[in-house]
């Protein structure tokens, strides 16, 4: 367990509807598109995505997210989780919106997989992006894992900066599939950051 100063913390599930909102980002709108789909009659989108943050299990919950929250207020935020040793298996009734995705993750096995990385637009070019990677190494040293992973869509060109600059490098990508989300992307990029092992998450040069 590593150790966060203000205004970094774990998230507690009272954080879920800001998660949502930040994954959403994070997607370019995917998720929304998702829980649209899962929405029961009467139940708002955005409910259902601050319902599954509120879980305690899988990838997308509040467990697995440290915010960004100066004076209370959830600005940004990181979800991640060390991805199975293995890859798993792709299912034949897999919705083509998840393959290319889930074809990605598989490469990157094992590695810290940064699920989320999303701060807010008026909050953005102060930094907390390349703080919250720089804590996701950490948590990823912590784990005992050798990279860390993430995907981008390939139209999100600061994201890609970002990540470039804070030695990420891109290992393969996939075309999207949209059946009916709307993108100005046409790739899902994954990237890939290599740890020094025993020294804090350090790149390798």
């Amino acid at each position: 367990m590593i150790e966060l100063s203000a205004p970094l913390r774990r998230a507690v599930p009272d954080d879920a509807a800001a998660l949502a909102e930040l994954v959403n980002m994070a997607g370019e709108g995917l998720p929304l598109h998702l829980w649209a789909g899962m929405a029961e009659p009467g139940q708002s989108p955005w409910a259902v995505g601050e319902q599954r943050a509120r879980r305690d299990e899988g990838g997308f919950s509040w467990r697995n997210a440290v915010v960004v929250a100066p004076a209370g207020a959830v600005i940004a935020a990181l979800v991640g989780y060390r991805l199975p040793a293995l890859p798993r298996p792709l299912p034949a009734d897999l919705p083509g919106l998840f393959r290319p995705l889930q074809e990605l993750e598989n490469l990157a096995s094992g590695s810290w997989y940064v699920n989320v990385l999303a701060v807010r637009p008026a909050e953005r070019r102060a930094g907390w992006g390349r703080r919250l990677l720089d804590v996701s190494a950490q948590l990823a040293a912590a784990a005992q894992c050798l990279a860390v992973s993430l995907i981008v869509a390939d139209a999100n060109m600061p994201a890609r900066r970002l990540y470039t600059a804070c030695g990420y490098r891109e290992v393969a990508r996939r075309p999207m599939v949209k059946n009916g989300w709307s993108s100005p992307s046409r790739d899902w990029v994954l990237m890939r950051r290599p740890l020094v092992a025993g020294r804090g998450g350090e790149s390798q040069p």
